[in-house]
């Protein structure tokens, strides 16, 4: 499950930051800040996971 959900964090990652570029490069500051804001929700999920890891060993 773990295992699961940092790829999901990857995921997001990854989805943001192509939407956030995307969003720069035709001018379109609300598609920006969306892909800042599906980025932030990435390294939050990864955040969550790896110290979930942390506290298991």
């Amino acid at each position: 499950m773990a295992g699961e959900q940092k790829a999901k964090g990857k995921k997001e990652q990854a989805k943001g930051k192509a939407k956030e570029t995307v969003g720069r490069a035709v001018g379109n500051e609300s598609m920006e800040a969306e892909g800042r804001l599906e980025q932030s929700k990435g390294d939050a999920r990864q955040a969550k996971e790896k110290a979930k890891d942390v506290f298991k060993h």
